[in-house]
């Protein structure tokens, strides 16, 4: 298609889509905005969210908030709001800390769940990590292996199956590729894991609130997340960590603060840690960035996981479009699988010097990033992109050849 039909066809697509009046509740500007996969918009709602938990609920009660305010609740309770946008069901997810910080319970945790390591007798010294994985991942794995007497293996996701064994205790996987966009097959490894013996972790930092988890509904033993990404918690917001149900009275966190002690106000020198998910929590939590979030999550209400998958499809395929038409063939080339079975919510261009054209998108108010050596990167939120963003974009790539 040329520019004519396809900005009448982006103006169609955006007059039928059932997200379209959601783009309302963010703070945006005249910019294409395509590193959602980043870091998220600000929800309308979050500045004077945060201007009240300043104000009046540190600046006038002060610390009666803990209590009146439910400071000491927001962990779980925020927790609780995040579970059905990755299948689960209350009860098994706590928010707070650092995604780095969650791989690590979850590593360690998930090798004592297993009775693996120095400290376990079912002979599982081996931790699978995938090879492809955001790097603090590996480093978080690698440090967990040593602390429980493990061995860790690199594999990439296509190579998971060929590598399990009786000797593995964990395998920590990316559910969507950070760099490629590529979506791994949750419910199948989970099995493929699960059938050896062992503990699958998952990290869902590009996938939550892009497209349906299922957590439950393919019995996944423990997983992490960020939520500055497409659930637009803002710039170091909270993760959160995902213990099933069934696991949690013998999760054995390496991290058990006075936050995940049954009685924390004891100040008893032995540890006992809380029932439930809390015994994934650690020190107090970040409260005025967790509030925060949780006021972003009220975008959220009554929107429907799989509408925004549908759209998110639609999305990266009329993208993919666009650039066929846009760009002058051989100038890029899309490393995204173009199958919807495996691909995320972002679609990623090999180009010669990416860097200095991503630059110059920017200059343009084309906002996407740049992954060394050679890829764009553009993340498509459903919640806030439109069709007419799309076509736009593509539209400005095709102007810097």
């Amino acid at each position: 298609m040329s520019e004519p039909e396809l900005r009448p066809k982006a103006e169609k697509l955006d007059a039928t889509d059932e997200l379209a009046g959601l783009r309302a509740q963010f703070v945006l500007d005249d910019a294409v905005y395509l590193d959602g996969n980043s870091l998220g918009a600000l929800p309308r709602s979050v500045p004077g969210r945060v201007e009240d938990v300043v104000r009046r609920q540190w600046g006038s009660l002060r610390i009666r908030s803990w209590d009146e305010s439910g400071w000491w609740t927001a962990p779980e309770r925020i927790g609780d709001r995040i579970a059905p946008l990755v299948g689960a069901a209350a009860g098994q997810i706590v928010v707070g800390d650092s995604t780095s910080v969650n791989v690590f319970k979850a590593v360690v945790g998930a090798v004592r769940l297993a009775g693996g390591g120095t400290e376990g007798s079912a002979g599982r010294d081996e931790v699978l990590v995938d090879a492809t994985t955001f790097p603090t991942d590996g480093y978080i794995a690698a440090s967990a292996a040593r602390l429980t007497g493990c061995t860790l293996r690199p594999v990439t996701p296509e190579e998971v199956r060929g590598a399990l064994s009786e000797r593995t205790a964990a395998v920590l996987l990316n559910h969507v590729d950070y760099r490629t966009g590529r979506l791994h097959d949750l419910p199948s490894l989970t099995a493929a894991i699960h059938a050896v013996g062992a503990v699958a972790i998952w990290d869902l930092c590009h996938s939550a609130g892009a497209l349906p988890v299922g957590l439950d509904e393919h019995g996944v033993d423990l997983a992490v997340g960020c939520t500055y990404k497409y659930l637009n918690g803002g710039p170091g917001s909270p993760a959160y960590l995902y213990v099933r149900e069934d696991h949690q009275p013998r999760f054995d966190s390496p991290l058990p603060g006075w936050n995940s002690h049954a009685d924390p106000f004891g100040m008893t020198p032995d540890y006992t840690p809380a029932p439930g998910a809390l015994r994934g929590r650690v020190g107090t939590p970040d409260i005025l960035s967790m509030l925060a979030l949780e006021a972003a999550l009220e975008v959220w209400d009554d929107v429907s996981i799989d509408a925004v998958r549908t759209k998110s499809l639609a999305l990266t395929d009329f993208f993919l479009e666009c650039v066929e038409s846009y760009v002058p063939e051989g100038e890029v080339e899309s490393v995204t699988p173009s199958a919807h079975p495996e691909r995320g919510s972002q679609i990623a261009l090999r180009c010669t010097d990416a860097g200095n054209v991503m630059r110059r998108l920017i200059d343009r108010g084309v906002i996407g990033d740049f992954r060394e050596p050679d890829t764009l990167r553009f993340g498509f939120t459903p919640l806030y992109v439109g069709f007419g963003d799309v076509e736009r974009a593509a539209r400005v790539l095709g102007e810097m050849f």
